[in-house]
């Protein structure tokens, strides 16, 4: 027999307690973060926010042992959130099936080679236009100069990047849109909310980075959205997701000290 399903208010209440465990507790960060910046001295466009950094660049083996520390803690509400949705199918025979649960979201590998095609385009699609936002935003002077990775020169630093990269795959596009989208769909919400709402946070966790970065999220939040409701499958997000971040902070590590417009 099937748990039974849960009230309105209780898959509002549990959405609400994910995100300010997870995700919306990161947008609370970054709009302090953007005000912190805007009543700086410095203006805006002057000012660099840096990701992926050192804990302790003088010794590199405790610093890989943070690097992977923090990726893996970071994917705890992905577990989390599949543990919630898995509530949908347990049953006394199958108690707990994570699995099913993952397949409900499209979070799996039945589809490789579509998932892969699709995320590649999707990247392309969101990538290009998004570099172009960037580079405005930073011109007009409503967006920092993002230094999108600052590991220093290990043999881990390009492997470290790529695993950050899949973690934010993995973690926005499973909370952001396979959970969301499934408990606000159970809750009734209207597809146009359960999109925009999705969206704001997601722009809102990158207000840490200026305004360019937050419209550009919020975009891709609408894009990425659309798609779901369409394919129901997240696993193509997640592929253009991490493609679009590897491209960021590989293409950053190994290219900012030849190409100053980076900087």
């Amino acid at each position: 027999m099937s748990a039974p399903p849960l009230s309105r208010r209780a898959l509002l209440v549990e959405t609400g307690i994910v995100l300010a465990v997870s995700l919306g507790a990161s947008a609370i960060w970054s709009v302090l973060s953007i005000i912190r910046k805007l009543t700086a001295e410095q203006a805006l466009s002057s000012q660099t926010t840096a990701m992926n950094s050192s804990v302790t660049p003088d010794r590199p083996w405790l610093d890989l042992a943070y690097q992977l520390t923090g990726i893996t803690l970071a994917l705890a509400p992905v577990a989390l959130v599949l543990y919630l949705l898995a509530r949908d199918h347990d049953s006394e025979e199958a108690p707990l099936p994570l699995r099913q649960a993952a397949r409900s979201i499209g979070f799996d590998l039945r589809h490789p080679g579509g998932d892969l095609i699709r995320g590649l385009v999707l990247a392309a699609l969101v990538g290009i236009p998004g570099l172009g936002l960037y580079f405005a935003a930073r011109a007009i002077g409503v967006n920092t100069s993002i230094a999108a990775a600052n590991l220093g020169e290990h043999w881990w630093t390009i492997p470290t990047l790529i695993l950050a990269a899949l973690q934010n795959g993995i973690l926005e596009e499973v909370v952001m849109i396979g959970y969301l989208f499934t408990r606000w769909r159970q809750a009734g919400l209207a597809p146009w909310l359960i999109i925009g709402f999705s969206a704001l946070i997601r722009g809102g966790y990158h207000l840490y980075q200026g305004f360019g970065g937050f419209i550009g999220n919020l975009a891709m939040g609408v894009i990425f959205g659309l798609v779901y409701l369409r394919l129901r499958r997240v696993q193509p997000l997640v592929v253009a997701h991490t493609v679009l971040d590897i491209v960021a902070f590989v293409g950053y590590a190994l290219l900012a000290s030849h190409l100053l417009w980076l900087r």
